[in-house]
């Protein structure tokens, strides 16, 4: 045994040991790419810098064997740049996508390709289940919306764009009733929010805050609930009974609905000494807000654009009331945001709104990509109802359209070191990125998984693994400097060259260049 240092820790290990094993002992977690408990340190990807205490030199913490007497600092300001540096240069040539364009355009922020996979299966509650979860109003949307996903679908730059919206629109229709019925809903804390306006904004509050255990109350100030929603579509786009349905089911939840009440400023004072917290939802910027002496500009409220606090503690705003719109969607995602922050008040934690992470992307799509994308998808432009968009899509038809999803997103978002490193050391992709990028290739002959080359750091692991595992052509580094790619070897098959390693591969690989189907 020897005796060693850690952040000033004194720590008893085993001779031979890495510092990252003896770091581990000592409670201290280094961030590391290519190391994999399996397998012998193989030093590529630098994340895992610490710094000797007594030379002040940097060092891989993976290859680096714990030495008697040695002292060792795992993160100070110098540590902290090196490891995003790192991070940046693995960036550089990471070609893929976290979010798809679709989900980034929505401004809902709704998981679109995670809602069309699930539709082509033919599971339309747990479908309904994703669009829900940041999108109060389906139904409502699915008719009226103009669809900024629909414009940055990358579909659209090989013959059309999915109908997203009507996909949304028919499991709205089709499966509300089941899924509202099994919502999730917390038990009530005994905190009450007071919400001004009961238009697409102030619904999307309610019923997010109602959920999170809150009692809402929506004041109105017509006799109709639904704002703009009731009063400002034309072409009957919009049934009222669609309309109705979604409202009744969010009041059904226990938010109630006071009609007829005009908000002025001594209601409003009234209303902060009443509620624990308030939220403006009022539609535009009248001159009678103004006396209710919040921050404004010719627009409308002026708030954090990340938390939707106003100048007063408290007060949160939403929606028309920030400025001027006809965009639902947006007032819609608002209100989901801006129920997080006010959770966050109430529960005495740091408003910081939806939390967020890091997003990789790569941009258009090149001509000769299309082949590719399309691997994972149906040929032929996009299916229109043959009943109009009226009556939207049948079972068949909405089903034949979810298949032409591309697929953009990542598979392994979730569980995926590059971004979650890259998110907590507010990572920079584009720093050393120049040039033409590489071109994307999807390996999909393979029963269980799939490989994206181009999302691959080059950590070696998959290679090691396969090699460890006794396959017989296994993955290599194909290749020399700059140009080294990570393959099956002699030109063999995924399939040939993952025969019984494959999950196991899965699970070691530090991105989602290889990935379950």
């Amino acid at each position: 045994m020897i005796n060693i240092k850690i952040n000033n820790k004194e720590v008893q290990v085993s001779k031979g040991v890495s510092v990252m094993s003896a770091a581990k002992q000592a409670g201290e977690n280094i961030p590391a790419m290519c190391w994999h408990e399996e397998l012998e340190h193989y030093t590529s990807c630098m994340v895992c810098l610490v710094k000797d205490a007594s030379t002040g030199k940097l060092f891989p913490s993976c290859s680096v064997k714990a030495t008697e007497g040695m002292e060792v600092i795992t993160l100070d300001d110098e540590i902290y740049e090196g490891r995003k540096t790192a991070l940046e240069l693995l960036l550089s040539e990471h070609v893929g996508d976290c979010e798809a364009p679709c989900q980034i355009a929505c401004p809902a922020h709704m998981d679109i390709p995670q809602m069309n996979r699930l539709i082509a299966e033919g599971k339309f509650i747990e479908s309904l289940q994703v669009v829900m979860h940041d999108i109060a109003l389906p139904s409502v949307l699915g008719r009226i919306c103009p669809a900024p996903c629909e414009g940055a679908c990358r579909r659209k730059s090989i013959d059309e764009a999915v109908s997203i919206c009507l996909l949304k629109r028919f499991v709205g229709d089709e499966a509300y009733e089941a899924v509202f019925k099994n919502l999730e809903i917390q038990p009530r804390n005994g905190k009450k929010v007071a919400i001004i306006g009961s238009g697409p904004a102030g619904l999307a509050a309610a019923f997010n805050l109602q959920l999170r255990g809150y009692t809402c109350t929506v004041f109105e100030k017509e006799g109709y609930p639904g704002g703009l929603l009731r009063t400002g579509i034309a072409g009957g786009k919009l049934p009222g009974d669609v309309l109705d349905r979604e409202i009744n089911n969010i009041l059904s939840l226990g938010v109630r609905l006071i009609l007829n009440e005009n908000i002025d400023a001594g209601k409003f004072a009234a209303a902060r000494k009443e509620y624990d917290a308030v939220v403006l939802a009022t539609g535009n910027l009248s001159v009678g807000m103004k006396e209710w002496g919040l921050d404004t500009t010719e627009k409308g409220v002026k708030v954090n654009k990340n938390t939707y606090e106003t100048s007063e503690e408290g007060v949160f705003a939403v929606g028309n009331a920030l400025r001027p719109s006809r965009l639902a969607v947006r007032s819609v995602g608002q209100g989901k945001e801006a129920a997080f922050s006010v959770d966050q008040f109430l529960s005495g934690e740091k408003v910081k709104g939806e939390p967020g992470t890091f997003n990789s992307r790569f941009g258009r799509l090149m001509k000769d990509e299309f082949a590719e994308y399309l691997k994972e998808s149906v040929p032929g432009k996009r299916f229109h109802p043959k009943e109009g968009p009226g009556k939207g899509f049948s079972v068949e038809e909405v089903k034949k359209e979810a298949l032409r999803c591309l697929h953009c997103d990542c598979r392994k978002i979730d569980n995926c070191k590059l971004r979650d490193f890259s998110d907590e050391y507010k990572a920079n992709q584009r720093r050393f990125s120049f040039g033409e990028r590489k071109k994307v290739v999807k390996h999909i002959n393979h029963d269980m998984v799939v490989y994206e080359s181009q999302k691959c750091i080059k950590c070696g692991i998959c290679v090691r693994l396969t090699e460890k595992h006794g396959e017989k052509f296994g993955f290599t580094f194909i290749g020399r400097g700059f140009d080294v790619v990570v393959g099956v070897p002699f030109n063999e098959d995924l399939k040939e060259g993952l025969t019984k390693t494959a999950k196991i591969v899965v699970e070691g690989c530090p991105t989602g260049a290889i990935s379950m189907k």
